[in-house]
């Protein structure tokens, strides 16, 4: 059985600081940071999506935690061809009277800068060897075909020596006809598959498939049930649900599954309002204990 690190996917949302789970005292980032790690071994950094982190910050996440702590990075909304707001991009190449750009509005230098800036600014986490894994979440336009699928071993090529692993957000990568392929294609090439917990029915919805496609590590992401709110277009609405116990006991054989495949087993909530993700994670973390 390999090791199983449970934690949160952000320590800075704005609900949870006014939740009141960090203590009194804890009223600095540095302070909250060094509370956070003080109970999860792992936390995956969301922020990134948006923004390209400067090293600087990242110097800070390094020094202010304990030396087995974990941080798993969500990848630049460009590099996994999201819109990303021009005004994250450098000034020079931001493409004139675009608010929103997509990797073909920008020159082949300007995508190779930023693939090499994105991975360079992550330094003082690998030096630390507290870099885990870069999340790379695609799109739900993103399908599968050919081109999308010669795009995963090419985002995999593009971050080594670094590892990625892969969220889908359209069905067709999981569905009866095509998940086998799917699983496949990652474990050729040991691309951890994400496996997630989420509302189903939508375009973006897929199956809560468990599946262990890397030797070394296995990923797990729960987004909650919030039906009614998934399209909402609000990320505090969407993702305000709590798990019960009764649910959250129904994944510990599940996630035990996983960590008998592989050697690292990262399990994050992504049920992020206010300290619902912490909750659920100190929650599940001691009922797989238990067990």
């Amino acid at each position: 059985m390999g090791r199983i690190l449970v934690g949160t996917a952000s320590w800075t949302d704005k609900s949870l600081i006014k939740s009141g789970w960090y203590p009194d005292d804890a009223t600095s980032a540095e302070a909250r940071l060094k509370y956070y790690a003080s109970q999860f071994p792992l936390v995956e950094v969301d922020s990134t999506y948006y923004y390209p982190p400067r090293p600087p910050v990242v110097q800070q996440w390094a020094q202010r935690t304990p030396p087995s702590f974990t941080f798993n990075i969500k990848a630049f909304s460009i590099l996994t061809q999201h819109p990303t707001k021009a005004t994250s991009l450098p000034q020079e190449m931001r493409p004139e009277g675009k608010e929103r750009v997509y990797p073909k509005d920008l020159d082949e230098d300007a995508v190779e800068y930023l693939w090499s800036s994105f991975f360079d600014s992550l330094a003082p986490l690998d030096r630390s060897g507290k870099l885990g894994a870069v999340l790379f979440q695609f799109p739900p336009w993103f399908t599968i075909r050919r081109s999308n699928k010669d795009y995963l071993v090419e985002c995999a090529e593009r971050a080594k020596p670094h590892r990625i692993c892969v969220e889908f957000r359209h069905k067709s990568w999981l569905s009866d006809e095509n998940r086998e392929e799917t699983l496949e294609l990652l474990a050729s090439h040991q691309l951890p598959y994400v496996c997630v917990d989420m509302p189903q029915g939508f375009k973006s919805s897929v199956p809560p498939v468990v599946a262990a496609t890397s030797p070394e590590l296995a990923v797990m992401r729960f987004h909650g049930h919030n039906d009614a709110e998934w399209e909402s277009g609000s990320v505090q609405k969407r993702f305000r649900y709590l798990y019960p116990e009764r649910e959250l006991e129904e994944w510990v054989p599940r996630v035990n599954e996983l960590a008998a495949r592989t050697e690292t087993t990262h399990v994050l909530f992504n049920n992020c309002y206010e300290d619902y993700a912490q909750r659920n994670s100190a929650e599940l973390a001691g009922l797989l204990a238990a067990d």
